[in-house]
C-alpha cells in the first residue's frame, strides 16, 4: 500500500468542515486519502466532490474542488491519495 500526492489545501471552512483542494492528479469518488501536514494526518474516504457547488463523481488535475472533511485540516497540508 503506497501514497501519492495528490493536492494542496487552499482553504479550510471550519463552519462545515469543508476543503478546497487544488488538484495535481486526478480523484474520484471512493478514493481513500490522507491530508497531511503540521504533525496532523487525517485519513478517510471520499463521501463526495463538489466543484462549483455541484456533486461530480472525479475531478482531474488542475482543478479546485471541495471536500467534506472529519476533522480539522490546514491551509498548506498535502493531499494523498493511498494506493492499496
Amino acid at each position: 500500500m503506497g501514497k501519492k500526492q495528490i493536492g494542496k489545501v487552499s482553504h479550510f471552512f471550519s463552519k462545515i468542515s469543508v476543503v478546497v483542494v487544488d488538484l495535481t492528479d486526478q480523484l474520484k469518488v471512493g478514493d481513500k486519502i490522507s491530508i497531511e501536514g503540521r504533525g496532523n494526518v487525517l485519513e478517510q474516504t471520499v463521501a463526495s466532490i463538489q466543484m462549483e457547488h455541484e456533486n461530480i463523481e472525479s475531478a482531474k488535475a488542475g482543478e479546485s474542488i471541495g471536500l467534506k472533511v472529519d476533522s480539522p485540516v490546514k491551509e498548506g497540508d498535502i493531499v494523498f491519495k493511498i494506493e492499496e
